[in-house]
């Protein structure tokens, strides 16, 4: 039986695919999805981060590579939306993900009073590996304080208090890095080789790249935005 250890390590200097698509994109569905987590696999791939259950299930059925699963569920009243709740946690788990990731953030949770406090709550009740997605350093630190077994920075950007930046915060994946002696994951507007090899060099364990290999209309996108800037007047 493969221990946590074991499973996080099989991620270590390596690139995870995050395999998303959320409703009304045209990749929309866990047969979609199963078929990119392959296409990842095949192309090298070492872990998968995939988005609700049923796509996480699709995914299991596909390849053997750990999966990294979240749900993203809308609250009301609440900020949060990456795996929010103990329940979403739990189904993310039995529909086959091997690492849980969620909101670490500071901002209010619906069932704890920080990310950090949710972290505690996670690992307090459930088995396998709890990954923290947070947006600063500070937030990096407390929820390692709290048990997380890895730190994503994921949500450097998407909070209003963290910085925004076209490209990767490679100056949070350094920082993190040096202060922790968990895995820090990078994650966030990573677009290129060069970008995710520079992630690693900073430090990061592992590296996750979405849009830039799942999400063709998004890719599509950052090429005509370039061709319509060289042709504005």
């Amino acid at each position: 039986m493969t221990t946590n250890n074991e499973l996080i390590n099989r991620l270590r200097g390596g690139l995870i695919v995050s395999c998303q698509a959320l409703e009304g994109e045209p990749l929309h569905g866990s047969e979609f999805m199963a078929r990119m987590a392959t296409a990842a696999q095949m192309g090298g791939a070492v872990g998968i981060r995939a988005n609700s259950p049923e796509d996480i299930a699709a995914i299991r059925a596909a390849v053997d590579l750990p999966i990294i699963g979240i749900h993203k569920v809308q609250e009301p009243g609440f900020d949060v939306y990456i795996t929010p709740r103990l329940k979403h946690a739990r189904a993310v788990l039995e529909a086959g993900a091997d690492i849980i990731a969620v909101d670490a953030t500071v901002r209010p949770h619906p069932e704890a009073e920080d990310g950090a406090a949710y972290i505690r709550q996670l690992k307090a009740t459930l088995p396998c590996p709890i990954m923290a997605d947070i947006s600063t350093l500070e937030e990096g630190l407390a929820t390692a304080e709290a048990g997380a077994d890895l730190i994503s920075t994921t949500m450097s950007g998407y909070t209003p208090y963290s910085a925004r930046q076209e490209g990767p915060d490679l100056t949070l994946v350094q920082a993190l890095a040096e202060r922790l002696d968990i895995p820090v994951i990078a994650e966030g507007r990573i677009r290129t080789p060069e970008q995710a090899l520079a992630a690693l060099e900073a430090g990061a364990f592992a590296v996750v790249v979405g849009a830039a290999i799942t999400r063709p209309q998004e890719i599509t996108r950052w090429f005509v935005q370039t061709i319509r800037r060289a042709k504005a007047p």
